[in-house]
């Protein structure tokens, strides 16, 4: 299928502009870069993918009829086009840089945000930005066993992966974002290794746009990077202090940090005294830059990590379950320093995440009635700060869980479940944590999980040549701590079960690693999941029989047409009133049928003696059509008499054309009075309108009638089998 790409019309006081076009999508991006440095101390790099609704040919539905806030796909998209472009960026380079991706047109086939990346690579490779890409990206697709290249969202739909590959030039990867259906790990390495030779097309249709643009990089007023000499004596004066932190294994996080602290308060006061010209920022560095050496080299070369693990052990692990017993699951995981408390809670189907237009005609997405939610609040990591909405980072994790978690959730289970991650501890992959709190509390909480799931981290510390920049060598370590991840070069998570992989995510902070380095790492993360899975099992192996007593209760109602307007009442009164006083919540299946979703078993009970209740008076009776009945009269009209047929009926209409037969204006012509009692024959019931059907004019013809006698009886079924037809009873 064919990707174009294109530059030069639009956009063009942009430091780099690019359209991106695949069947009718196309997607505009744009790159700006300051050319006074930040005063911050990172690169402050801004990705905005925004979803236009006038390209999908719509317009939104809130109050303003105008796009308003990012919704949580476009912080999603938005974080993989970031985290597959700023590896590329020079060491050093802090200037603000900001990418925008402006949806042109979306035809409902391709999806944009593969485009988005490709946008965005082509924006700065053609931009005067100081970048090393480009790069290239593609979603892979497997469907029926077979890998399909940015598939379409039909596609995708009966696909049973769906890996988002950024692959640099010399076949390198630069960012991996998958969700499988529990694929097995040599299908999924086969889909990495066809989605990087792809992205290597596109680099080369970048690479010859720079060439025919002619495109000369900017000159940097000044890269931050730490001067070799102060490095040389922040070596000097700190080595042996930080070398003997590094390899004292009986620190942990808090007080390793407070140790280094010290030596670097002491060190930082040295050389201020001996450079006193240096800026602050070359002295700060010039120490972050010896102790990311030692500690890197203590991998390297002496294979040791700083709390005493080998490089493929897993630190210990606890599982705890059945936390509290009024919540409807709960579970505890703690892996060394990281501590995650994981809870389910089940409710009705209405409570699902309901997609805006907007979002549904861009990207696909549908309503979803399984969701995770991630919190990291101030006191995980020991410091204070606001706890305000959730961050783009809480988002990125929790949708990775929630992706690591979604294929084990059975199809047509009867809830919405919402599982919520809350981080008490954390020094390290706490998003993997939470994938493997969150399946043992689905198991708590009884749902049937077709298996269980476990996820973990892998770091990878890195010797790159001085000429090349190749790499020399290289140590891959599971389960990796928070130091660990800061001072390495990747942070590879990967989650799934004992038989395949569900999700995973790669980012790195190298411009690209080759695809053995990864297929190794998927190799040893496989390893890690399995033992974890091990532990785990020990604590609950499957999921629980049934659910909690104090859960939520689901019941199927039978409410035959004729009596849908008692059960409803007017104006809805009935059903809102029930949902009011007993907390439940009513929906409509089909014509004759209703779903109660009661939060408890004793809110449901309620339920139904309130519904008992409104619809004791109308209680229906097996009632044979051509019989004759004894009525009795309630009420003189004009238009004729109310009848009930039995003591707790509703009284109904006998018309004057079916009193006799003759005309008659008035019930009083044939002397008929209140609590007289005729009789009348039964013709069923209106289809439209369920009510009943009966005469009195017909009973004068000469043909002989057996009278019937009829006796109360229930008639709208709670929770039972639903009734043959409309007018029986159980």
């Amino acid at each position: 299928r064919k990707m174009e790409l294109s530059s030069g019309k639009l956009a063009r006081f942009a430091d780099g502009s690019a359209v991106v076009q695949l069947g009718d999508t196309a997607v505009m991006v744009t790159a700006v870069s300051k050319t006074k440095p930040s005063a911050s101390q990172f690169m402050p790099l801004v990705v905005d993918y925004r979803q236009k609704a006038a390209a999908a040919g719509r317009i939104p539905t809130n109050y303003l009829r105008r796009e308003l806030g990012s919704t949580d796909k476009e912080i999603l998209t938005s974080r993989v086009i970031d985290r597959s472009i700023r590896p590329l960026f020079p060491v050093g380079y802090f200037y603000d840089t900001q990418i925008l991706c402006n949806l042109l047109a979306v035809d409902g086939v391709n999806d944009p945000d593969v485009l988005a990346i490709n946008g965005a690579s082509a924006a700065l490779a053609l931009s005067d930005i100081p970048w090393n890409g480009p790069i290239g990206a593609v979603r892979v697709g497997l469907v029926d066993g077979e890998t399909i290249i940015n598939p379409t969202r039909k596609q995708m739909s009966s696909s049973a992966l769906n890996l988002v590959v950024a692959g640099a030039p010399q076949n390198q990867v630069v960012m991996l974002e998958a969700t499988a259906e529990n694929i097995l790990q040599q299908d999924f390495c086969h889909a990495v290794k066809v989605g990087v030779k792809h992205t290597q097309q596109i680099i080369q249709g970048i690479q010859q746009l720079v060439k025919e643009r002619g495109v000369v990089k900017r000159t940097v007023q000044k890269l931050f990077v730490a001067p070799e000499e102060i490095v040389e004596c922040a070596k000097k004066l700190a080595f042996n202090k930080i070398y003997a932190v590094f390899t004292d294994s009986s620190h942990d996080k808090i007080s390793r940090d407070e140790a280094i602290n010290k030596i670097r308060l002491e060190t930082e006061e040295q050389l201020k005294e001996k450079f006193p010209e240096a800026e602050p920022y070359e002295i700060m560095e010039s120490f972050n830059v010896v102790s990311k050496d030692i500690f890197r080299n203590l991998v390297l070369n002496e294979y040791r990590r700083c709390d005493g693990r080998d490089l493929t052990s897993l630190r210990d692990i606890k599982c705890e379950v059945n936390m509290f017993k009024m919540l409807h699951g709960s579970a505890l995981f703690q892996r060394g320093q990281t501590q995650v408390l994981c809870t389910v809670t089940f409710d009705s189907i209405e409570s699902s995440v309901k997609s805006d237009l907007i979002s549904t005609a861009v990207s696909g997405i549908k309503d979803k009635n399984f969701m995770l939610h991630y919190e990291f609040p101030p006191y995980a990591t020991n410091e204070i700060g606001k706890v305000t909405g959730m961050n783009r980072r809480e988002l990125g994790h929790g949708a990775l869980a929630e992706r690591a978690l979604k294929p084990i959730i059975p199809q047509n289970f009867p809830f919405t479940i919402r599982v919520t991650s809350e981080v008490l501890e954390s020094n390290g992959s706490s998003s993997m944590a939470s994938a493997c709190g969150g399946s043992l509390a689905l198991m708590d909480a009884g749902v049937p999980v077709s298996s269980a799931v476990a996820g973990v981290a892998i770091g990878l510390i890195t010797k790159c040549s001085l000429e090349k920049g190749d790499i020399e060598d290289y140590r891959l370590l599971t389960d990796i701590l928070g130091i660990e991840d800061y001072y390495g070069d990747m942070d590879f998570k990967m989650a799934g079960t004992n038989k395949g992989i569900t999700a995973l995510q790669v980012d790195l902070k190298l411009p690209g690693i080759p695809i053995k380095i990864v297929m190794e790492a998927i190799q040893q993360a496989t390893a890690a999941k399995r033992e974890i899975l091990q532990i785990m099992n020990q604590t609950l192996a499957k999921p629980r029989p049934n659910r909690k007593e104090s859960g939520p209760v689901v019941e199927t109602i039978h409410v035959p047409l004729s009596k849908r307007l008692r059960f409803i009442g007017p104006g809805a009164y009935n059903l809102k009133k029930l949902q009011a006083q007993t907390g439940v919540t009513v929906s409509h299946l089909d014509e004759e049928t209703y779903s109660v979703f009661a939060p408890t078993p004793s809110a449901m009970h309620e339920a139904r003696e309130f519904i008992r209740e409104i619809c004791k008076d109308d209680q229906e009776v097996n009632l044979e059509f051509g019989a004759v009945y004894t009525a009795t009269i309630t009420e003189i009209r004009d238009s004729g008499v109310m009848v009930k047929l039995y003591p707790n009926m509703t009284p109904v209409l006998l018309h004057n054309s079916q009193l006799d037969q003759r005309k008659i204006k008035h019930p009083s012509a044939l002397g008929l009075e209140v609590g007289q009692e005729i009789q009348v024959k039964y013709f069923g019931r209106d289809p439209t309108d369920g009510r009943m059907r009966l005469s009195r004019k017909i009973l004068q013809s000469p043909a002989t009638t057996v009278l019937k006698t009829l006796t109360d009886k229930n008639s709208i079924v709670l929770g039972g089998a639903v009734p043959q037809s409309s007018t029986s009873s159980q």
